[in-house]
């Protein structure tokens, strides 16, 4: 219940564009308002699908050195662990996995970068509708894992943000100045 609580506090709206609209009042709510603004509704940051718009395989794949990522490896990490986490949600076993999280970014190849763009879209969309399908039960007992997935993906998100600064490759007007 302090969880439920927890979610609920901050659900609340604190800028000025979320002023404008109800925070949900449900755990559902809650939990489809994070995957959305993470995937595909701008709220207090850019979704992932606004944060990987209009990239060339070429940009999605530099990488600004010093032990970062670029642009296709975060994305690739991030359907990754999405598609894993909703396999679990759903009831099923993820496929064999070392542990190596290297992995999670590192098999990402210029060459595939459209067709990752269209899979993480599509994981991020499987999400949205496993919630709003899945009963209370189900919700109550995942939400602490679907609260994860949005909050790992905001965080990656972010590192998106950064690298595509760094490259000179994002338009201030589609936001984060």
């Amino acid at each position: 219940m302090k969880r439920i609580a927890l979610l609920l506090l901050l659900s609340l709206p604190f800028g000025a564009s979320a002023q404008s609209k109800q925070p949900p009042t449900t755990l559902r709510g809650i939990l489809l308002e994070e995957l959305h603004t993470t995937h595909d509704q701008e709220d207090w940051f850019v979704p992932a699908s606004v944060a990987v718009q209009g990239l060339t395989p070429e940009q999605a794949n530099w990488n600004p050195g010093h032990g970062g990522h670029s642009v296709g490896q975060l994305a690739y990490h991030l359907w990754f662990w999405d598609s894993r986490a909703l396999l679990r949600f759903n009831g099923q076993k993820p496929g064999a996995f070392d542990g190596n999280n290297d992995e999670t970014f590192n098999d990402f190849s210029a060459a595939q970068w459209d067709d990752l763009v269209k899979k993480l879209n599509q994981v991020m969309s499987d999400w949205e509708t496993a919630v709003q399908s899945a009963d209370d039960q189900k919700l109550a007992a995942n939400a602490s894992l679907v609260e994860h997935v949005a909050a790992h993906n905001a965080y990656h998100i972010g590192q998106i943000l950064y690298v595509r600064k760094l490259e000179g490759a994002w338009d201030p007007s589609k936001g984060v100045h």
